[in-house]
């Protein structure tokens, strides 16, 4: 295959993810939401998981441990989240989520349901096969 092509669909894909993102960022801001995407992302990976060390939380968001850790702090300062000494690790944390966050989840989860899948509208089953089977190809080729 050409090298255009590659860059065209490189291009698409980029330009996508970039509009799932914006998205679902103004549609937070226009619910009134008082978090944001990313944050969002560390409660619901907390209320999923349960308690995680920061590197763990960092991996399941897909952030770097700079990003993740202003992330943590932030949720902690909103009292979303806590950081308890890792029980077999004294260097390092375990992030909690607390019973703030934890209502924060279920109060936002049915409208946040509603901003992601509209991303989702117009696709049938088949298409959905087809872009986890490319996706994951993209994925596995870039592993590290």
């Amino acid at each position: 295959m050409q090298t255009e092509p590659y860059n065209m669909y490189s291009f698409i894909l980029d330009r996508t993810a970039r509009r799932v993102k914006q998205y679902a960022q103004a549609a937070f801001a226009n619910n009134g939401f008082d978090i944001t995407l990313d944050q969002w992302m560390v409660l619901k990976s907390l209320h999923e998981f349960s308690d995680l060390s920061q590197r763990e939380l960092a991996e399941r968001c897909g952030k770097d441990q700079p990003t993740l850790t202003r992330i943590v702090d932030i949720l902690v300062k909103k009292q979303l989240a806590e950081r308890r000494v890792h029980p077999n690790d004294r260097r390092s944390f375990i992030v909690h989520l607390t019973e703030q966050g934890k209502l924060k989840v279920a109060e936002f989860s049915p409208e946040i349901k509603k901003i992601r899948t509209k991303a989702w509208e117009n696709l049938d089953e088949e298409d959905f096969n087809q872009l986890a089977r490319i996706l994951n190809t993209i994925y596995n080729n870039l592993e590290l």
